[in-house]
């Protein structure tokens, strides 16, 4: 079993793999549109709560949650098979999992294309030297590309936290500090 079949499973890996299987199918121009339509959808979903709330509802009822969905696909210039895989998933009534769904069809072509998402939450900005030194490091030690996506985060006091596949690599002040606490409160 390849390290990207271990990862996809369950109900969204389904559907992402019978979308990424019919994507192979396609121009390498569509699939880069596709990759890139359901990862904006990804985004979407996860931070508009409205959004949300529409997919996961149980009392609005599947033609409502296409219309809409589909309204706001179009408007972002989707191309018509994400479009009409947003509609199947609503009429199948798993649009809760839409998001999964789209995580894990970016993680088969991360996959296919031999790259692997560092997720990196820092107290501050990074810069573009600092990105790209972090990105060269991470290459050394998965031994695949890396795509550095970066966020902030001021709770962490400073330092950073990584995400690297399963792995996850926190070394952030506020975790420190944490554990500095819990090591004076046993002892």
């Amino acid at each position: 079993m390849s390290a990207e079949e271990s990862v996809i499973g369950g109900l969204a890996g389904r559907y992402a793999v019978a979308m990424f299987e019919l994507a192979q199918e396609m121009g390498e121009a569509d699939q880069n549109k596709l990759a890139d339509d359901l990862a904006a959808l990804k985004i979407l979903i996860d931070a508009t709560q409205d959004l949300q709330k529409l997919l996961k509802s149980p009392v609005i009822n599947a033609e409502e949650q296409a219309a809409a969905l589909d309204a706001v696909l179009a408007k972002a210039g989707a191309h018509q098979l994400v479009r009409n895989f947003a509609a199947l998933v609503v009429a199948k009534r798993r649009a809760f999992a839409l998001a999964d769904m789209a995580a894990q069809y970016g993680a088969l072509v991360a996959g296919a294309r031999n790259e692997i998402v560092a997720q990196v939450t820092s107290a501050r900005d990074l810069s573009a030297g600092q990105i790209d030194a972090l990105k060269a490091e991470l290459e050394k030690a998965a031994g695949q590309n890396v795509i550095v996506k970066n966020e902030t985060d001021a709770a962490l006091l400073g330092g950073m936290v990584v995400k690297l596949g399963s792995q996850m690599i926190d070394g952030s002040l506020r975790t420190k500090l944490n554990s500095l606490k819990t090591a004076l409160n046993q002892g």
